[in-house]
């Protein structure tokens, strides 16, 4: 399978923090945030991910969230899709992995948020829970990715 992601130049840019698109054919894998009052985007749907630590690498940050909150231990291989955005005057990632149910039956949620779900990806890219740039990068993504 062909790796799509940006620029060179770009990886090395300082970004804020990251997010991953885990796709079977029909589905996306989405968590439902904690829903305290405070925290960003309480009780919405979201994609695993997080902020940086240390020196890591936008692909390294998304790999090590989805470790942290799912329990899945993906290679950089997996990482088929990639983009910066901008967003309040900082950097974040998003990007996409293909995933077999095989790999469905081997999340083990972490202890972020109140639980996970692979959802049809019409259903994620409509529900007004989700959080709305996500399904707009999300849908981004679906539109360049190989």
């Amino acid at each position: 399978m062909s790796r799509y992601y940006a620029s060179a130049p770009e990886m090395n840019m300082p970004f804020h923090g990251t997010k991953l698109a885990l796709l079977t054919d029909r589905h996306v894998v989405t968590l439902l945030r904690d829903a305290t009052p405070d925290i960003d985007h309480a009780g919405c749907w979201d994609l695993p991910g997080g902020g940086r630590e240390n020196f890591e690498d936008p692909v390294e940050c998304a790999l090590r969230e989805t470790r942290e909150e799912l329990g899945l231990r993906l290679p950089r291989t997996a990482v088929i899709w990639g983009r910066r955005f901008e967003r309040g005057g900082r950097g974040y990632w998003l990007f996409a992995a293909k995933i077999d149910k095989r790999t469905l039956r081997e999340i083990s949620f972490g202890d972020e948020g109140q639980g996970w779900a692979a959802v049809r990806l019409a259903l994620f890219l409509a529900h007004p829970k989700v959080i709305a740039h996500l399904r707009d990068r999300l849908r981004l993504c679906l539109e360049e990715m190989p």
